[in-house]
């Protein structure tokens, strides 16, 4: 154990508190969960996706937002707590691929949940063991009932599953207790996570009731060990503070920092206090009340604790130490891998800002983020704000730092220009900023030009309104119609209004039902723009001439062509998802949409493979103009969407005369929209003069797309 106490968990030998697990609005719950820390929770993916509504076997990250935790003490104490995802880990079948719904086993299947839990009221998490076959273990009923409970013996303990058998009497494990604890009656600890039971299928393999048998009465069920959990979490970085990874005798911090601590605090008195109050920082008893620890055992603490350095730091600067000395302890610590940027109590005050803030403000943070690291490597492939977070505590500082000056880190630069978009919560996440760069020792001059950096950033997002569009997937049903599905999103997000997605509309139909939609919206706020029309498509409707379908019936006083009067984008999420190690680029790219460079390809021999080549070595290029011979054209427009090319212009015509591309050309990127919207009325009013024919492919990477019925579904950003 060692002089900082407490390595497995915070309690001591009681039965875990029961913690439920269900949706925002529902009055069901749909599994339990087992308290890690103050403020995490874990359970399982499905349990997740089943409080919100889901296909238990959905993979993809629920996003910010809100679960309902309720945490259950003594005395029938309840504290109901909102939460989020903060680690996802998706079921995964033995391949990692997904999992079919007649599967009996499988693997990941883990969420651990943030939730807003009042401070000091959160219960001891329990203490962890390791699961060995043979023990007698026992598990909750999500609904936190203390007589729902069932008693299990471990029959197996190898490999990632292990199999757990039910006594013939007393409770059975069901629905609901997915996601709970395997607490071991001999250990007083906890052992495992239950994740699923064996049910009788109520039917035979013909589809006719099955008749009762006896050898239908199955009590097996089955979860992970400790071991798998603790793998699997350690993986995404959710477990750093309550398992703590064992420190490396060859860690190069060690010896440098033993020396810094030893000249910094010399006496033995001084480091006893400071080692007590790092302890309860930290969340660990100390050892001793009067006996210190040792200078190795404090070193092993700082380089086992991924967060208790930055918390030392703190310590050390609240007590106004020498701040060269500091310096130096802060420095030798970060020789190491370990030591993460922030200390557990500033990181908790991260996310109480959050919580305070609107959903929709907080799922624009990947905006932010975007906006102030364009340079920045590719994001987490968890898809939660905590994953995005801790990977950016990983990023290095920027290079404008005069010499010796600590550099600004990337979370604080990110955080400067999140708080742009936090209208009166801004001067709480400048404080926090202030707070964390003091600890750091950074220069306020430094912030300064961050700040700067940020407000000039939130002038101009503030001067550029949010643009009101109307999303619609367009699919192909019997020849010459088309089913729709029509989402709006006036700034917060897609809204739904289509609800029979059966139907099938000619084109002059579709167009009608576009625009009575379109006719239901005013325009956008600030600058009146007309809402612009994205229409989601797979790689086989780039072409559709969806924009010159007219909304025409004989009482009617005008056309109602839809791409003359709307400005109308094509969006094709399926070559994104389908090259996924691309996605960074295509962000990045967006991220320089006011400043990147247009490539045009004109090359009527061209070899479509050289674009992607030349892509590659252009990552600056967010425009592509294509006006190819019309047998290329489409290879190199599918291309370019594919590598993240967020804008791509062409001319669907059988000529490749590149009129559009040299009319349009004249017309920034940014303004696209309006003016290929203005091409088209021109083609119609004066076509010897227009000739063309132009589609405009434009992906936004700031913007949510809904969840599509595609061949791989689109990413919410």
């Amino acid at each position: 154990m060692g002089w900082f106490g407490g390595t497995q968990g915070h309690g001591d030998g009681a039965e875990p508190a029961p913690v439920s697990v269900g949706g925002a609005d529902d009055g069901n719950w749909s599994g339990a969960g087992l308290l890690l820390g103050d403020d995490l929770v874990l359970t399982c993916a499905h349990v997740v996706n089943d409080a919100l509504g889901r296909s238990l076997w959905e993979t993809r990250p629920p996003g910010p937002v809100a679960l309902r935790v309720v945490l259950r003490g003594e005395w029938d104490t309840a504290e109901h707590c909102p939460a989020r995802v903060a680690h996802w880990i998706p079921p995964r079948d033995r391949d990692g691929g997904p999992v079919s719904e007649s599967a009996d086993v499988w693997s990941g299947d883990l969420a651990v949940l943030r939730i807003d839990a009042p401070s000091g009221r959160a219960p001891a998490p329990p203490r962890r063991a390791p699961l060995r076959a043979g023990q007698a273990v026992r598990a909750w009923h999500g609904g936190g009932r203390e007589d729902t409970f069932a008693d299990l013996q471990v029959k197996t303990d190898r490999g990632p599953v292990a199999y757990l058998d039910g006594e013939a009497t007393g409770m059975a494990v069901s629905r609901g207790f997915s996601g709970g604890p395997l607490w071991s009656l001999h250990d007083e600890a906890v052992v495992g996570l239950l994740v699923a039971h064996y049910f009788v299928p109520p039917v035979d393999t013909t589809g006719r009731p099955r008749p009762f048998n006896p050898q239908d009465l199955i009590r097996r069920s089955w979860g992970y060990s400790w071991q798998t959990v603790q793998a699997e979490l350690r993986a995404v970085g959710a477990l750093e503070s309550a398992d703590p990874a064992p420190v490396g005798l060859d860690d190069p911090a060690f010896v440098v920092l033993m020396q810094e601590i030893d000249s910094a605090v010399p006496t033995a008195s001084e480091r006893g206090g400071i080692a007590r109050r790092l302890a309860w920082e930290c969340g660990v008893p100390p050892g001793s009340e009067v006996t210190p620890p040792t200078v190795e055992e404090f070193v092993s603490f700082l380089l086992s604790r991924p967060r208790a350095l930055p918390a030392l730091i703190g310590l050390l600067r609240r007590d106004r130490r020498d701040p060269e000395a500091v310096d130096r302890i802060q420095a030798a610590g970060h020789l190491s891998r370990v030591p993460r940027l922030l200390s557990t109590r500033e990181l908790h005050g991260l996310h109480e800002l959050l919580r305070r803030l609107d959903h929709e403000v907080v799922g624009r943070f990947a905006e932010a983020v975007r906006a102030a690291l364009p340079l920045a490597a590719a994001f987490p492939g968890g898809g939660t704000l905590d994953a995005l977070i801790d990977h950016l505590e990983t990023l290095p500082g920027d290079g404008r730092a005069e010499d010796g000056e600590p550099r600004v880190p990337a979370l604080l630069r990110a955080v400067e220009y999140f708080g742009e978009l936090c209208g009166a919560q801004r001067a709480g996440v400048r404080l926090w900023s202030d707070g964390v760069a003091a600890r750091l020792g950074i220069p306020r001059s430094a912030m300064g030009e961050r700040r700067a950096d940020a407000q000039e950033w939130g002038r101009v997002l503030r001067g550029r309104s949010l643009r009101t569009r109307v999303l619609v997937q367009v699919s192909r049903a019997e020849p010459g119609r088309h089913r729709l599905r029509i989402w709006c999103d006036e700034g917060a997000g897609p809204r739904q209004v289509s609800t029979d997605t059966s139907v099938s509309y000619s084109a002059s139909g579709a167009a009608r039902e576009l625009l009575r939609v379109l006719e239901t919206l005013g325009p956008s706020a600030g600058d009146g723009q007309r809402p612009l029309v994205e229409v989601l498509v797979d790689r086989t409707g780039l072409n559709l001439p969806i924009d010159e379908w007219e909304g025409h019936t004989p009482d009617q006083i005008v056309p109602g062509v839809l791409g003359v009067e709307f400005p109308l984008v094509v969006h094709c999420p399926e070559l994104l998802r389908r090259h996924e190690r691309f996605l960074p680029d295509w962000r990045r790219r967006w991220s320089r949409l006011d400043s990147g460079t247009t490539l045009v390809v004109s090359d009527a021999t061209l070899d479509p493979n050289k674009i992607y080549y030349e892509l590659m070595g252009r990552l600056d290029t967010v425009r592509v103009s294509v006006a190819a011979d019309p047998a290329l054209r489409d290879r190199v427009v599918q291309i370019c969407l594919a590598v993240g090319v967020p804008v791509v212009v062409w001319d669907r015509g059988r000529d490749a005369d590149g009129h559009v591309v040299e009319r349009l050309a004249e017309v920034a990127t940014r303004e696209l929209p309006d003016g290929v919207r203005s091409y088209r009325a021109n083609t119609l009013a004066r076509p010897l003069e227009y000739p063309g024919r132009p589609v405009l492919a434009w992906a936004d990477a700031d913007r949510t797309v809904p969840r599509l019925h595609l061949t791989e579904p689109q990413e919410s950003t």
